[in-house]
């Protein structure tokens, strides 16, 4: 009687795919990056120059920003106005909210396409981006504006891998280098450099360069980039992920140096941040952020004795 084929090689071969599979879908994921980063930190002082996001927790979770149907994205602090900005992108509108995440008024945006972030430069001033069409708007706000037409304010399109459908997802300004980070969300996730834009001189001639860091890029652990946001005080740029759950503070070589999981379970977090979309930072180091479907986020640091 012939003998039934022995089942072992079947099986090794179906472990060997799943063993590939699996590698491949961590690499996807930029797990094993991340879990190097995890280890190599356990086992090094923390950098005296880092912002140390692992030690912030949250003090205001997941409240329902109220009066909203369309879902917001990005976040900014104004250091004048004492308040944040954020956008909506279907029914377009920017977005003043408190410290606490009340809704203080609504400026109806026309013209503005697909806006996906904003940004303070100065007083009044801001930059919000047309995600697919890939502008830069310089915007002017009075106390008294109702509504802002992208017709009457500079822009400037960068025109980069427009070929796929992931574009602007967010922006952070850099006041003393006069440096704007815009950050393309994936395929391929990239962070550009804009000096020139806005024109803040009017005495100098009109001039736009436009870099990004190679090294940089290929060195964030993270799947996406939803919105990134400029520490002034340590010169570190701060990207928000929002596939991989977590924010990543690189240096100003772009290296990075500490992370924040959004998931449950981390910074005191009962639940996981369902779609992150936008971070900003106060005066004092406080975090704020947002997340689809319109729910508001505070992240304090502890103070240390």
């Amino acid at each position: 009687m012939r003998r039934l084929a022995h089942p072992k090689p079947l099986i090794l071969i179906l472990s060997a795919i799943a063993l590939i599979a699996l590698v491949a879908f961590g690499q996807y994921l930029r797990l094993f990056e991340r879990a190097w980063f995890n280890m190599h930190t356990l086992w090094q002082p923390e950098n005296a120059q880092s912002i140390g996001l692992d030690r912030y927790r949250v003090t205001v979770e997941a409240r329902v920003i109220d009066g909203l149907d369309d879902n917001v994205s990005a976040l900014t602090f104004d250091p004048v106005r004492k308040s944040l900005f954020t956008v909506t992108n279907k029914n377009s509108e920017l977005i003043e909210l408190s410290l606490d995440g009340q809704i203080i008024r609504r400026i109806a945006l026309v013209g503005f396409g697909d806006p996906e972030a904003v940004e303070f430069i100065s007083a009044d001033t801001y930059v919000i981006t047309d995600e697919y069409q890939q502008r830069l708007i310089k915007i002017h706000l009075e106390k008294d504006t109702t509504f802002l037409d992208a017709q009457d304010a500079e822009q400037m399109t960068l025109g980069v891998h427009m070929s796929g459908n992931k574009g602007f997802e967010g922006l952070a300004y850099d006041s003393v280098g006069k440096r704007l980070f815009v950050a393309k969300e994936r395929d391929p996730m990239l962070i550009y450099e804009v000096q020139g834009f806005p024109h803040y001189n009017p005495e100098k001639s009109y001039a736009v360069h436009v870099v990004n860091n190679p090294r940089r890029d290929a060195g964030m652990f993270v799947r996406d980039l939803s919105s990134l946001q400029y520490d002034e005080r340590s010169g570190h740029l701060l990207a928000l992920s929002d596939e991989s759950r977590l924010i990543l503070e690189l240096d100003v070589d772009g290296r990075p140096l500490s992370t924040m999981s959004l998931s449950k379970g981390h910074q005191g977090l009962q639940k996981t941040v369902p779609q992150a979309e936008g971070i900003a930072m106060d005066d004092d180091g406080t975090m704020y952020l947002v997340s689809e479907p319109n729910l508001f986020y505070v992240f304090k640091k502890p103070e240390q004795n």
